[in-house]
């Protein structure tokens, strides 16, 4: 194996902000399909009054728009970001994955609108009664709330294999040029938005920790936390079984610093903390707000430990 400083592989091509953006994708992805589900499975008749969804229309715009400033920032020349935005190039998956963001943000922005339409006109109402027609066009879109909210689903979700397919487009690295990427990205990236969800409903929504939204929450997150076991077993053995730089990837991304931090940092504190003390804790700390957000936060440091790993041993061997 050879020697490798951290943070200052020889063949580095994306650094921590990238970890970031992915990071941040991945709780918009995971919240959002979070907040449709949610609103759907429950027939809500007042969606804008739920802290699910409150907090997902903050979360979910405003942690791509952040991220694509990171991305925006983060390029050598910033100021010609526009010219990607409004020529796309179907071969490049970086340029089909800010169009994704487009839509993206026009149909989240739309069903927020919808959901939040009183409040808007209420606003519009008494500041600026001239956009009143504003209002008539979120009345007209809202009598197909159910095909946008279907289509929405889906962004969600092709949010949230992009981050696992942009880097799994660098087929010079071994350990990215994989299709396992995408699902393991997926399924990480719901953890995040339900830790991130919970935090928020806990904290800003101050909702009781026996309410039938942290039930919901809590109900989703063993299903895609098993879901995301699989799919790390599936990723590293699919790799080690190849063989060649393959399997070489696998073990100098396994040892080293960044073997740390998966075992302590991904599998340790995001995985097995907050299922072991799930399994072991009394129904009535399971129940307290303090062991909730303490969980919350050991996923999302966790997922936030995965993009770094992923990203940063990924790039340690070329082919």
């Amino acid at each position: 194996m050879n020697d490798y400083v951290p943070f200052q592989t020889p063949n580095l091509v994306w650094d921590s902000t990238i970890a970031i953006y992915l990071f941040l994708l991945g709780v918009a992805s995971g919240s959002t399909l979070l907040a449709v589900l949610y609103k759907r499975s429950r027939k809500l008749v007042n969606p804008s009054e739920s802290w699910i969804i409150r907090s997902t229309a903050v979360l979910a715009p405003g942690t791509v728009t952040i991220g694509l400033l990171l991305l925006i920032f983060h390029l050598t020349k910033p100021w010609t970001f526009w010219y990607l935005m409004f020529n796309y190039q179907f071969d490049s998956i970086m340029s089909m994955g800010v169009l994704l963001f487009q839509v993206y943000m026009a149909v989240i922005f739309l069903w927020i609108a919808i959901i939040f339409r009183e409040w808007i006109e209420r606003l519009i109402n008494r500041f600026v009664p001239a956009l009143q027609f504003v209002v008539n066009l979120i009345k007209t879109t809202e009598k197909f709330i159910n095909p946008i909210e279907i289509f929405l689903l889906v962004l969600a979700v092709l949010l949230g294999v992009y981050t696992g397919f942009l880097l799994s487009d660098l087929i010079s690295y071994p350990m990215l040029n994989t299709l396992w990427l995408p699902a393991l990205f997926l399924a990480s990236g719901t953890s995040s938005g339900i830790a991130a969800l919970i935090v928020a409903v806990l904290l800003v929504g101050k909702q009781s920790t026996y309410s039938d939204e942290v039930h919901f929450l809590h109900k989703w997150e063993r299903p895609t936390v098993v879901f995301e076991i699989l799919m790390l077993i599936g990723f590293f053995t699919t790799l080690y079984l190849s063989g060649g730089q393959k399997t070489v990837s696998v073990d100098n991304a396994l040892s080293g610093l960044w073997g740390n931090v998966f075992w302590a940092g991904v599998v340790g504190l995001g995985i097995l903390f907050p299922l072991i003390s799930n399994l072991l804790a009394s129904a009535k700390l399971k129940h307290s707000k303090g062991f909730m957000l303490l969980l919350a936060c050991a996923t999302l440091t966790g997922v936030l430990c995965l993009r770094y790993f992923i990203l940063y041993a990924g790039q340690m061997t070329i082919y």
